[in-house]
């Protein structure tokens, strides 16, 4: 069934409708489609090189448009007022994605905000999870799609840049480690950025803890001075 898919997605690689194409795959796959759209933007790409980055711009536009229907699915479409599945929702849960796997999302979400949709929009995770519950947990929409742009458009202009720059040899190379190190770049970048947070941080908190001695540090009185205070009134 998936290859039958999959030869069905390369095919529009040879109508002159492939990028229409391109766009609804694109678009589709971000809310249930089973299989990304690099498989076509890759074929399309080889097809007309000097048209790499035009594809590129088509399918980022679909990814962003298919993000903001699987957010309104997760939001509008997945819960009952009542608080149960949708018929919807029961179908994924079935069929595609767990309610448990829903649940694990929505913790990452929690503790990682914008770097789990970038990290699901760059690398192979399955964007659609995301996105979906993106809206089922009402994570903030601005972030959202800000996030999805910068990850979709980052992972398909980076494949359509390798193809206009090498052609036809980079093929392989894409297909064999380019979500490889397409994970492995998203984990040093968030690495890095939360290591970055980590340091300053610490270096605020310091900063904060030194204020905070020195405010409550005990004032010592002059013993001569008061002395001098009990003489006065004395007198």
């Amino acid at each position: 069934m998936i290859k039958r898919l999959y030869n069905w997605v390369l095919s529009w690689s040879e109508s002159k409708w492939g990028w229409v194409a391109l766009l609804f795959i694109a678009l589709f796959e971000a809310s249930w489609f089973p299989l990304p759209p690099d498989i076509l933007l890759i074929a399309l790409c080889l097809g007309a090189t000097k048209k790499s980055f035009r594809f590129a711009t088509i399918c980022l536009i679909g990814s962003i448009i298919g993000a903001g229907l699987g957010y309104f699915i997760g939001h509008f479409m997945w819960i009952t007022p009542s608080g149960d599945p949708t018929a919807l929702a029961s179908l994924f849960y079935e069929y595609i994605f767990s309610i448990e796997k829903f649940q694990n999302v929505g913790a990452l979400y929690d503790r990682f905000n914008f770097w789990i949709v970038f990290t699901a929009g760059f690398t192979p995770l399955p964007f659609k999870l995301f996105t979906i519950a993106g809206g089922m947990f009402d994570i903030n929409f601005v972030m959202f799609i800000i996030a999805s742009i910068v990850s979709r458009g980052l992972r398909f202009f980076l494949i359509a840049g390798l193809i206009w720059k090498f052609g036809a040899p980079i093929k392989s190379f894409i297909d064999k480690y380019f979500n490889l190190l397409a994970t492995l770049f998203a984990v040093m970048l968030i690495g890095f950025t939360a290591l970055g947070l980590w340091i300053f941080g610490s270096g605020e908190v310091a900063e904060g803890s030194e204020a905070n001695n020195e405010q409550v540090e005990p004032v010592k009185l002059n013993e001569n001075s008061n002395t001098e205070q009990c003489d006065t009134l004395d007198l």
